[in-house]
């Protein structure tokens, strides 16, 4: 292809302006206003992430937990699932669940700050396991998020890793390894049969 056809192809009116990132990358505060952008777009570090389909058993976790979460958490506590947290300019993550205080909670919100979170969950797919085990936690961990879960799956199962914010360090610290029942004191009482997912 020769350069007048490349430069052609690039400034064809049916391209979406996104296609091409700003100088310095795109902005957390102005992803809402990018025309035609798919639906759950990411930005992390300045850069536009697209989700992919996701399979049954990344659909049944999310639901499964949703619902436990919602029944356990007190009254000062929201749970949201798949709503981008903006930690940072450049950083608009979407955990696939989140729990938040009640005041944030608004009925026009397309987002939240991190000072409203208490937990993000990340449920690894196999197109974003190295987002969802590395990168994001680190994202969570410097916005001073305090709780933060990865589930994966193993033999067919989900497993819950739990970590908790260490103050001295600024990053997480691994809490438990849950396989069948996941009983936990913080962010607040539950215990939930993780067994339970194979009824759905």
């Amino acid at each position: 292809m020769t350069a007048e056809a490349v430069i052609q192809e690039m400034t064809h009116p049916s391209l979406p302006d996104w296609v091409f990132p700003p100088p310095g990358g795109f902005v957390a505060e102005t992803l809402d206003h990018i025309p035609d952008l798919p639906a759950h777009t990411e930005l992390i570090d300045g850069s536009l992430v697209f989700v992919s389909p996701q399979g049954a058993f990344h659909m049944r976790v999310v639901s499964f937990l949703e619902n436990e979460l919602r029944r356990a958490a007190p009254p000062e506590l929201r749970v949201r699932r798949e709503m981008t947290i903006i930690l940072g300019p450049s950083q608009r993550p979407e955990p696939d669940l989140t729990v938040i205080k009640a005041d944030a909670a608004r009925d026009d919100e397309t987002f939240y700050e991190a000072r409203h979170v208490v937990l993000a969950v990340e449920v690894v797919s196999p197109e974003s396991k190295d987002r969802d085990r590395h990168r994001k936690p680190q994202l969570y961990a410097e916005a001073a998020i305090q709780h933060f879960w990865r589930i994966e799956k193993n033999s067919g199962k989900p497993t819950v890793y739990v970590y908790e914010l260490d103050p001295a360090t600024g990053s997480y610290a691994i809490t438990g390894i849950h396989h069948e029942c996941l009983k936990l004191s913080v962010p607040f009482d539950l215990a939930i049969d993780l067994t339970e997912i194979d009824q759905l």
